[in-house]
């Protein structure tokens, strides 16, 4: 297994319908979807939502051995409402993934993933939180996706994070909330520089909605403006950039190439219903 990723998986709740979901989820999705091997580790209920998403994932060819089961709490859920282009969410606690368990075998699995991949959302609970330290502990490439939801984050808990990241990924709004706990500075160059030096990241991908997004990569800049879709909704679709970024940074591509293939992909997923809809990698390709 050449990626593990740590967190929450649950049912968004839509105005019309509910869709799988939760960041490492997404991106364990979109990984497998690109032909990189990729498992999750979280926990759900043992109720029939639970039972829906895993019959989902595997459905989808998601490895799902590492998802263990809580005999009691529910299955996570998030009640999204759209607001203009943009979702808010009422994220449920405490739900079955704010108790994943640190077992031998999971440090084992991520020791031997060449990345692991998680967010600061399932750092909420102590309990999982714990896991999640202890896994770092144990991991190799560590990639860290912020996904700000107040109020489900905690400054001491986003430093421990961010100390551990090899590659960080925020968007432009959670880059100068971060940046503005440590320096007045407003430019944004100068705010991606001080998190590199101030946490030793070497690796920083910034999204910007629709101002495309940009990379700091080996103390050097890239940027691209995007791709523009029509938006059935934006749920998603940073995770789905994640993955896009990764499948092609793993294979060694050059920044620019990783870059490109993450916006396309971002791109992609926010013109489709949904954070994991059904696709081809060509139909990717052909956003332009």
């Amino acid at each position: 297994m050449n990626t593990i990723c740590f967190g929450e998986i649950l049912w968004d709740i839509l105005p019309q319908e509910k869709v799988p979901g939760g960041a490492p989820m997404n991106v364990c999705y979109h990984l497998n979807q690109l032909g990189q091997a990729a498992a999750i580790i979280s926990k759900t209920g043992t109720d029939e939502n639970g039972k829906g998403l895993l019959e989902f994932l595997e459905q989808h060819q998601v490895d799902i051995s590492l998802v263990q089961k809580d005999e009691q709490h529910a299955t996570g859920t998030v009640i999204a409402t759209q607001k203009g282009n943009e979702m808010e969410y009422d994220i449920v606690q405490p739900v079955a993934w704010d108790f994943i368990d640190v077992t031998e075998q999971l440090l084992e699995k991520v020791s031997q993933a060449s990345y692991f991949v998680c967010g600061s959302l399932a750092a909420r609970s102590l309990h999982s939180r714990g896991t999640l330290y202890r896994l770092l502990e144990a991991a190799n490439t560590k990639v860290i996706d912020i996904n700000l939801r107040p109020p489900h984050f905690e400054k001491d808990t986003l430093e421990h994070l961010l100390k551990q990241a090899d590659i960080l990924k925020l968007n432009d709004h959670e880059l100068a909330l971060i940046a503005g706990w440590y320096i007045s500075e407003t430019e944004f160059e100068k705010q991606v520089a001080f998190l590199s030096d101030q946490f030793s990241i070497p690796t920083i991908i910034i999204t910007k909605g629709a101002n495309g997004a940009a990379l700091y990569y080996n103390n050097t800049f890239f940027y691209h403006n995007g791709y523009k879709v029509t938006v059935a909704d934006t749920i998603g679709s940073g995770d789905a950039f994640l993955a896009g970024f990764l499948s092609k940074h793993i294979e060694n591509n050059q920044p620019e190439t990783s870059l490109d293939f993450a916006c396309k992909l971002g791109a992609f997923i926010a013109s489709q219903k949904g954070a994991c809809p059904p696709y081809d990698v060509r139909e990717v390709e052909e956003v332009n």
